[in-house]
């Protein structure tokens, strides 16, 4: 394997070497249920710069502080997007867990300088077509119908029934594939394993099986174009190939569907568990918005993400990075950061936070005003068809999926009083 100017990269030291010295695996129960705790230790151990391993013992950087993580994705000169520079692939199995982060693709996420710009331009073209009011209508519609199925039971467990449901229903109506098929619900399934795979699960094999759907949906999008996101891509001056559009719908879908279900989740949670919001909740819809917000800050969908590497030696954080580290984004980390909350209290009254990544490479506009629409419909629909909607067990008993990348509940059990139709 070469990096991106085609020489040999050199081998990083491994974890036992010195600067891996008290490297932590990002892995293991504390780490799935309660990732602050191992933020903080971390932060007091290592200060912003923390040494890891990955999968396998491959080491990296996690890069914790609100102002490491701002100055990395801001210095693409420096931090790169292109995994080919790793200076580890020597080490990385063809089966390794994380492939599907970091095996290099030809597409927008891996993009850097003017191919980056045209690629994003693309996107973010197609998603400008979405008009929100009628975003927001198909959501509706979406919720009414996952409601519909469940609210004369009086109970349900949200997480399946709803939460996951609805956001992958409007997503793939959105880049123009039926709404409820045996196929649809299959690439769902399979994009979940390819990012965030449980135990068990074959990462590769599922990435392999969404890449065959996408190329399906774009021969079919070229022989009957529509009024939808992959039609809009095709259509587009910018010329993509079925090769890089296959990539890139990849990267919108999954952007769109997990982390925002996952963002719908962790609000319903708080809205389900803490007394300043059911309090206002129960008399109307005012606090949903902050919510949200607050969500964004301690609870983000996405907790960390792989990565960027150094282009060349440097500095960060007081540590030494050499050309072709690996870095992992610790977003949830720096929104917590206490250099910018020195009073241990985060404020969500503001929009500061990293939970869509920062720089050239954050969410492309308008995509977290999209994730928005679809989340605030989603629990704002839920709460008015069930306004005495309650947990069926003790908040304690809520247990995290056991992931360190994204950041949700393995179910939301709820009840209520039922709902004749």
């Amino acid at each position: 394997m070469t990096d991106a100017t085609g020489s040999a990269p050199d081998q990083a030291p491994p974890p036992e070497c010195p600067a891996h010295t008290g490297a932590v695996p990002l892995s293991g129960l504390e780490y799935q249920q309660s990732p602050s705790q191992l933020y903080r230790t971390l932060r007091r151990e290592h200060g912003a710069i923390a040494p890891v391993t990955l999968d396998g013992g491959i080491p990296a950087w996690l890069v914790l502080g609100y102002s490491e993580v701002s100055y990395v994705t801001s210095h693409d000169e420096l931090f790169a997007r292109d995994s080919r520079r790793w200076n580890q692939w020597a080490s990385i199995p063809a089966d390794w867990p994380l492939m599907p982060f970091v095996g290099y693709q030809p597409s927008v996420m891996f993009a850097e300088g003017p191919e980056h710009q045209r690629r994003a331009g693309v996107i973010t073209d197609a998603l400008e077509g979405i008009d929100q009011f009628e975003l927001a209508h198909l959501c509706r519609e979406i919720a009414e119908g996952l409601i519909n199925a469940f609210a004369g039971s009086g109970q349900a467990e949200l997480m399946s029934a709803y939460v996951h449901a609805l956001p992958m229903r409007a997503v793939v109506r959105l880049c123009g594939m039926p709404a409820d098929s045996v196929d649809t619900d299959d690439l769902v399934r399979d994009l979940r394993i390819s990012l965030d795979a449980n135990e068990g699960d074959d990462p590769v094999a599922a990435y392999v099986r969404v890449m065959e759907r996408m190329q399906r949906l774009v021969k079919d999008k070229r022989d009957s174009p529509g009024p939808d996101i992959t039609s809009r891509m095709l259509a587009h001056p910018a010329g993509l190939t079925d090769e890089e559009m296959v990539v890139d719908l990849i990267t919108v879908i999954a952007a769109a569907q997990q982390p925002t279900a996952n963002w719908i989740c962790n609000t319903l949670r708080l809205l389900l568990t803490d007394d300043r919001f059911a309090l206002n909740v129960s008399g109307g819809r005012l606090s949903v918005g902050q919510a949200l917000n607050e969500v964004l800050w301690l609870d983000t969908p996405t907790q960390n993400f792989v990565g960027r590497w150094a282009v060349r030696d440097t500095q960060l954080g007081g540590r030494h990075i050499k050309a072709g580290d690996c870095l992992v984004l610790g977003l949830a980390a720096a929104n917590t950061d206490p250099q910018i909350w020195p009073e241990g209290h985060v404020g969500a009254e503001n929009s500061a936070h990293l939970s869509f990544s920062n720089g050239e490479h954050r969410c492309p506009y308008p995509a977290p005003l999209l994730a928005d629409v679809i989340a605030r419909t989603a629990i704002e629909t839920l709460l008015e068809r069930l306004p005495d909607v309650v947990l069926a067990v003790e908040p304690e008993e809520l247990t995290w999926r056991p992931s360190i990348w994204m950041r949700g509940l393995t179910a939301l059990p709820v009840s209520f009083t039922p709902v004749v139709q």
